[in-house]
């Protein structure tokens, strides 16, 4: 399954990596890391319709992972799971309102990540299989 990791800070791409690895689960598939430094590359990724789950960094400058996942949920027919990661407890209602199905705060906590990706893989294997 290809996972779409987008912030503009290089480090937090990184931790976003390490910490999914190769298969965040026993019970998944083996993951791609897509990777995505603009707004731009996201939308060209989103629409491709071959990105399975996102993770958004909320702090990404300019466009921040909450609009950038409002504007997907609106704009991507079959949108895939997406998990964003907020610096600030209080950013939860921001993140609701972007429709985004999970929420990982910073600093990222590996195993809380691999396990919040892993139930959105599920996720999008189960509405995958549904729609056959």
């Amino acid at each position: 399954m290809r996972v779409l990791v987008y912030s503009d800070d290089a480090s937090t791409r990184e931790k976003v990596r390490q910490a999914i690895g190769r298969r965040p689960a026993a019970d998944v598939p083996l993951v791609e890391i897509v990777e995505c430094a603009t707004h731009a590359k996201v939308v060209q990724h989103l629409d491709s319709d071959e990105i399975d789950v996102a993770v958004l960094d909320a702090e990404a400058q300019p466009a921040g992972g909450m609009g950038v996942a409002r504007q997907a949920k609106d704009e991507v027919y079959d949108c895939p799971p997406i998990c964003l990661l907020i610096a600030r407890r209080d950013d939860r209602w921001l993140a609701e309102w972007s429709r985004a199905e999970a929420v990982v705060p910073q600093p990222i906590d590996p195993v809380v990540l691999a396990d919040t990706v892993a139930d959105l893989m599920r996720r999008r294997l189960s509405t995958r299989l549904t729609a056959r």
